[in-house]
This record gives structure tokens, sequence and C-alpha cells, in this order.
């Protein structure tokens, strides 16, 4: 806007500035003043705008597994409030690290992020590698949801066995093959301990993800391991998979008739619990966090976001960045606790 003074029109300093470069003509001074207008009106509309194309979450590990699973869900319920569609990126390997690394390393403008689990904080512990920080490079939007994991086993182990006590009784003297979803994992680890208190003698065998995981174990490559409903759910269903007992603080509501670990014998070790949720590179604008925080809540607490997750047997729990990143801090320590009372590390 031009102000008037003493009968004549004094132009804004960047008209001024305009006017004063030589050669320049008419046409070309419009051009620069139209310019110099765009860049003074660009963060407000930049902010106005986000987001003004499809977003990407990466998700760590292959398609089909519990991550992928539940990554969809919050996709699904959070694309009609940005108004915008959502990418699954599956960038699986070393046991979540290469897909959480590309993430850390994207650039922080709300249109890559990480939808993972509590890998996130156990791979690099036990790999002794952090080409992250689990905490300082990232930006919490939201807890998903918490689940528990079963004890399961598949065809090579005789169709007879139903029961923890009788798969205890058969393994004994046996050379057991037991697989993990990625190394470091709560399944690796809770493996490894199954065969420690029960004096089991087993061979560990990692996978990338649960889906690589279950066509070993449904081919009968691999006696068992534990594994989420989320990725298993159709196979135990179906009768093709076992369960034997579950990990956590209360029995899966499908697997009623499933005990909990602590109700045959085990300790209390096997009660540790994990989160599902999505994040953001850290350094990414305040402004862009607040929008996807808000349209993860709302997808979050929709009715149909519920359902699909209890269905997958998957507990609702929602949680704001704030409580969120105070669990992923908290589960980092409890985490390099366990692994080096078990001395659990990972070559790779």
């Amino acid at each position: 806007m031009s102000c008037q003074r003493a009968g004549r029109t004094l132009r804004p300093a960047a008209a001024q500035t305009a006017r004063r470069l030589p050669g320049e003509t008419a046409m070309n001074r419009r051009h620069l003043l139209g310019l110099a207008a765009a860049g003074l009106a660009l963060p407000a509309r930049a902010q106005t705008a986000f987001p003004d194309r499809p977003i990407r979450f990466i998700v760590p590990f292959p398609p089909g597994g519990g991550t992928d699973t539940w990554a969809r869900i919050a996709a699904e319920g959070m694309q009609p409030e940005l108004g915008q569609t959502i990418v699954i990126e599956n960038r699986g390997g070393a046991g979540g690290l290469v897909g959480t690394e590309a993430a850390a390393k994207a650039p922080p403008d709300g249109y890559t992020l990480l939808f993972t689990i509590t890998t996130h904080v156990q791979t690099p512990v036990v790999m002794r590698r952090f080409p992250y920080d689990p905490v300082a490079d990232f930006a919490p939007i939201g807890r998903l949801g918490t689940t528990s994991i079963s004890f399961c086993v598949g065809p090579k182990v005789p169709p007879e066995i139903r029961t923890w006590p009788e798969f205890a009784a058969w393994a004994k003297g046996r050379d057991l093959s037991l697989g993990s979803y990625a190394p470091g994992s709560t399944g690796h680890a809770f493996a490894l301990l199954v065969a420690e208190e029960a004096r089991l003698t087993m061979e560990h065998v990692s996978y990338r993800g649960e889906t690589p995981m279950l066509q070993d174990m449904l081919a009968g490559q691999i006696h068992g391991g534990f594994h989420s409903m989320a990725a298993a759910g159709e196979m135990l269903r179906a009768g093709r998979l076992r369960a034997l007992m579950t990990a956590g603080e209360r029995r899966i509501p499908a697997l009623g008739e499933v005990p909990l670990m602590k109700e045959v014998g085990f300790s209390d070790r096997f009660s540790f619990s994990g989160f599902s949720g999505l994040l953001a590179p850290a350094r990414t604008p305040a402004a862009v966090l607040d929008r996807l925080t808000e349209a993860f809540r709302i997808a979050a607490a929709k009715p149909e976001t519920h359902r699909r997750l209890l269905a997958v047997d998957t507990v609702p729990s929602y949680q704001d960045p704030a409580t969120f990143r105070a669990q992923v801090a908290r589960n980092l320590r409890e985490w390099t606790e366990i692994a080096e009372r078990l001395n659990l590390t990972v070559d790779g």
C-alpha cells in the first residue's frame, strides 16, 4: 500500500530498490515487485497450505506384519483430516535400522514420517550401533496402541501338542529353532529368556519382519516364536498355528483360553510393554507438527480405528506427543538394562 506525503507518492522500499536498478524496463520492474510481494507472503501460505501433496509413512519392516497393519490403520484414519493421500513405504532391513535412519535423515518438512514399534529403541541397543538417536532425532506425534505377543508353534511341532506344558515336555533334549521378527526385538529377547528359564536348547533365527518369519514357520522350517495377533491372528484362527502362552499383563481377548506366561510359571520379565506410533524427523516446524498431531489424535479416537485395532487384538491407547516421548525414553532405558542383563547382542 502507498502512502501520501507533501503531494507525492512514497513507494515501498522494494519498489524504490527496483526503480533504481539500471537497465530495467517497466515490465521487469513489475516482475520484480511481484516476486518481492510473493516472497513476503510465502511463509504464511506455506503454513496454511500444509499439506499440499501426499505424505509418506516409512515403515521399517516388510508388508503384512503388525507394524505395517497398524501404520495403514493410522494412515487411513488421518487422510480425511489432512485432505491428502498417505503412502506407505516399507523399507525393511537391519531390524528396522535401515528405514528408521532414512526417516531421521529425511527433510523435516512433515512429508516423510516414521511409523514404528519398540524396535525403534531396541535394535540400536543390541547392535551397539546408533545411526540415529531414538529420542533426540525424532519429534513424536502420537502412540496408537499396545499389543501383547504370543508364543506360537507351527507344523514342525506335532499337532497333538496344544499347551505349553505339553510343548516343554516334548522339547526337552531336542534342538529347537525359534524365530524372531527382528534381531534385538522383544521376540528375540523373549525367545532367549524362554530357553533360559525352561532349560531348553534353542537356536535363534532372526528375520526382517513378521511376514517372512510366518512363512518359514508355516513351511515347517522353524518350530515357533513370538508373534503379534496383527500378523498371525488369521493363521491362528485358521488352526495353521497354535498359540501356547501370551506375554504381558492380561490375556488376549481372541485367545481367552491361552494363559499368560506368568500363569504357567515364567517370571515377570515377560511383562515388558512396548508401543506402536508415529514420529517425525526432529526440527520439523511446530506448525506442521501441530497439524499432524491433531489429525493423528482425531484418527486415533475414531470408532472405526478402534474397531480395526480390536479386530487384530490391539488395545487402542493413544498418547499425546509429550507422553509418547516419555515412553520412548523410558523404553530405551529399560531395554538397555535388559540387553545388559542378557548380554543380548547382534552382529550386523
